[in-house]
């Protein structure tokens, strides 16, 4: 009896209770030195999915969505995010995601969301541990140093020059004034040496210039 329902229970078929699930890998720290960062999450799926979405989200509650692909069999659709400068490529394994232009304000944690969407059922990865991206100050100390030395050298060299020309002008005026005071000193010793006639002879009519005439030189002689 007992060996008969032992017979009875090996023909009866086992339920499947393999369960379809997505993981996922990406590493812990992420140091962003050129504000550009390449974030790789590598994941797997022991189930037969035909369509797939991946998004990067990030907020410790992942409550911001960055960017997002979606592909299946035939096409490829992404989400280019333009505030946050991301874009996504798929490979087999694995999804790639772009980040440039970044700030430090950008710096946070993010998580890498895989699901598979068709056919049911509906499976979706567990949390991962995220990956930390930190991007580091951007420092124009180095840049502004050179800079500030080539604006020092010009105001000097401004000032070099316009000093010269103010010497130049000064020396240029001084050397015309002593000129002219010589020219001036010489014409005051100037004398005058035009004869003039007496006050009374110039209501005849002789002109100022004329010299004196003697008229009793023309008289004869009278004893």
């Amino acid at each position: 009896m007992l060996l008969g329902i032992l017979v009875v229970l090996c023909f009866i078929p086992t339920a499947d209770v393999t369960e379809n699930k997505i993981l996922v890998a990406q590493r812990p720290l992420l140091t962003v030195d050129n504000k550009t960062a390449t974030l790789i999450c590598n994941y797997s799926y022991n189930g037969t999915g035909e369509e797939f979405r991946a998004s990067l989200h990030k907020g410790a509650n992942s409550a911001v969505e960055v960017c997002f692909i979606s592909w299946n069999t035939s096409k490829i659709v992404s989400n280019l995010n333009k505030k946050s400068n991301c874009q996504v490529t798929h490979d087999k394994g694995k999804v790639i995601f772009n980040l440039w232009n970044m700030s430090a304000s950008q710096t946070d944690i993010y998580f890498c969301k895989i699901e598979a969407m068709y056919p049911p059922p509906y499976v979706c990865n567990e949390k991962s541990n995220g990956t930390v991206i930190h991007v580091k100050e951007e420092t124009r100390v180095e840049i502004q140093e050179p800079q500030s030395a080539v604006s020092l050298w010009i105001i000097v060299a401004m000032t070099g020059i316009l000093a010269l020309y103010s010497m130049l002008i000064t020396a240029v005026f001084i050397n015309y004034w002593q000129k002219s005071k010589k020219n001036l000193y010489h014409q005051n010793d100037y004398m005058n040496m035009t004869p003039r006639h007496p006050q009374y002879q110039k209501k005849k009519g002789y002109p100022s210039y004329a010299p004196t005439r003697d008229y009793t030189a023309y008289r004869s002689w009278q004893p």
